[in-house]
């Protein structure tokens, strides 16, 4: 006797066996080379390479500022991987994170007319996978890092700042904490509330929580009032701590789990494995304004808060980026698609703002 179908699992069959043939067919991949000018004759062919070509090579040598007037640089991205942290598959090396790679750069074409070329980097040495894309800057316009694990996706990010002399973007970094920014901002406005007196608890201590820890308190946050928790539970004074990014978040506090410094929070960021905030965690008085941000709560918890639709906001604000010359201060860019970014909201219920971290698109969740 055959056992009964999960529809789950059917759902996710269908799903996965779509998602392969969307790959495989028409062509293989999602991401081609199109030609911006005509190639109908010799002539064409002569103006776009010898002996035509040479012409647009003298006017760059003689002003470099030209490659942005004669070629696709100023409009071209590199998305670059060595695939040691992709969406939630993990270490899946290089050549397997292609198919992600290559998702973004759709993503970067349709959302804000940005062209990629995807770099899948067989490189595990910090240092030496900076070197090998700090040697491609005369070939792009920007850097978008992607799927790089923590930590040394920060220093490949610093180092790659200081050494190169267009923008630099890690998505997993700074695209997520513009949508998190964004949903606090709209999120406290909403619920009339002051960013100075609000509570915020962290799940998660990764390049993701950091990123948008550092801008949440670039917006006015006290640092004081933002609690973070990791596997260990609560990150507190007096905790053994090696990782100076956490020991900058160290508490005061005689709470050692997410459940003990749950109370009183006005605002949870969730930015690690899904399922560790639990319902009753969550339980507020049924006028009590809260807002809540989150990887990837229970069903049960999504349920009981809200429905949610998603949107993003990454390609926009690389766009902006990318037209600009390399700012000292990361937070200056960030904070105007900070201001600009809507939250929807229904009145009198709870506030949800997913904001997944593990994914290569930052989501922006709205309330329906």
């Amino acid at each position: 006797m055959n056992s009964p179908i999960d529809p789950k699992e059917e759902v996710t069959r269908q799903l996965h066996d779509a998602a392969l043939e969307y790959h495989q067919f028409p062509i293989p991949g999602k991401i081609s080379v199109t030609p911006t000018k005509q190639l109908t004759n010799q002539r064409d062919l002569a103006l776009a390479y010898s002996p035509g070509v040479a012409a647009a090579c003298e006017e760059i040598v003689a002003d470099p500022a030209n490659v942005f007037k004669y070629t696709a640089r100023g409009n071209l991205v590199a998305v670059i991987s060595n695939g040691t942290a992709v969406l939630g598959l993990g270490n899946i090396g290089p050549l397997a994170a292609k198919p992600v790679m290559e998702g973004k750069g759709v993503l970067f074409k349709k959302f804000a007319g940005i062209d990629v070329f995807d770099i899948e980097i067989n490189e595990l040495d910090p240092d030496k996978l900076c070197d090998i894309i700090a040697s491609l800057e005369p070939t792009f316009g920007g850097i978008n890092l992607e799927d790089i694990k923590a930590p040394e996706c920060f220093y490949i990010e610093r180092k790659l700042r200081e050494r190169m002399k267009i923008p630099v973007f890690h998505d997993d970094q700074h695209g997520t904490a513009i949508i998190t920014g964004a949903a606090i901002l709209n999120g406290l406005k909403v619920v009339g509330k002051n960013i100075k007196n609000c509570k915020l608890v962290v799940s998660g201590a990764g390049a993701a929580a950091f990123a948008c820890l550092d801008l949440i308190v670039e917006l006015g946050f006290p640092i004081e009032n933002i609690y973070v928790t990791d596997h260990a539970g609560v990150i507190y004074k007096g905790r053994i701590e090696k990782d100076p990014h956490k020991a900058r978040f160290a508490q005061e506090t005689n709470a050692r789990t997410l459940a003990e410094v749950m109370p009183g929070a006005d605002i949870f960021l969730g930015l690690s494995a899904g399922g560790i905030l639990k319902q009753d965690m969550v339980k507020y008085p049924k006028r009590s304004k809260r807002c809540a941000m989150t990887q990837s709560l229970p069903r049960a918890v999504l349920i009981t808060l809200t429905r949610s639709t998603m949107s993003s906001a990454f390609p926009t604000s690389s766009e902006g980026r990318l037209t600009a010359a390399p700012p000292p201060s990361l937070a200056k860019w960030k904070l105007p698609p900070c201001m600009r970014l809507p939250i929807w909201h229904r009145q009198n219920n709870p506030i949800l703002l997913p904001a997944p971290m593990a994914l290569a698109i930052c989501l922006l969740a709205r309330i329906t």
